[in-house]
């Protein structure tokens, strides 16, 4: 079968792409959805993708200031079934990314996965090195971003809490890349206010 051919893209409801996520993805947990498409041949959902707004403030100000915090979109979720044809996952991002409905859109390829973001380099985004080092806070073994819970308590209030549940783990750094959409004025003005340097594409092992 033949990706252009054959299979095709549509929106999907939210809903259903939460369960495929959830079911199918890697990290089996719901994400952010604002947006969500499917693909599909001979009536079969083959592969969704998702869109959501960032639930950290300072990543939405970060890419390209204050100025375009409300224009970032993330890319939360991709899947596409073992038997899509080569390259299917950037077929989906290419064919649905320009309806996110935002200027940005910023996604991430998990180092700890071994993920350099081969789909994204396929689809011509920009690569902007890799995410800070940050710490994941584990209560009982489970990971919570510590964004989660911050707001609420302190590490010293959680630990006088949990006690020895609760531990500090380094968080795997992520490679980060980014779209950017609009028109060729809107596309030159954010390119100048991008706050990450654009740079060249990782390699495999790249860290």
């Amino acid at each position: 079968m033949s990706l252009k051919s054959d299979y095709h893209i549509k929106p999907i409801d939210n809903k259903i792409a939460q369960a495929v996520a959830v079911k199918h993805h890697y990290l089996h947990r719901k994400a952010p959805c604002s947006k969500a498409f499917g693909l599909f041949a001979d009536g079969q959902l083959k592969g969704v993708v998702m869109y959501g707004t960032p639930s950290s403030a300072p990543l939405r100000k970060g890419v390209a200031g204050v100025e375009y915090a409300s224009e970032v979109a993330e890319l939360t979720r991709l899947w596409v079934a073992d038997d899509v044809p080569k390259n299917g996952e950037s077929f989906l991002i290419g064919g649905t990314v320009k309806m996110a409905g935002k200027l940005i859109v910023v996604s991430y390829a998990d180092t700890s996965q071994n993920h350099i973001g081969t789909v994204y380099q396929a689809a011509n985004w920009l690569y902007t090195g890799l995410s800070a080092k940050r710490t994941n806070w584990t209560i009982d073994g489970v990971s919570l971003h510590c964004q989660t819970i911050a707001d609420k308590y302190t590490a010293k209030e959680i630990r006088a809490k949990y006690g020895e549940a609760f531990t500090l783990q380094p968080r795997p750094r992520k490679h980060r890349y980014i779209w950017i959409n609009g028109t060729k004025k809107q596309k030159k003005e954010v390119a100048r206010a991008l706050r990450y340097q654009v740079m060249p594409y990782p390699k495999r092992g790249a860290l």
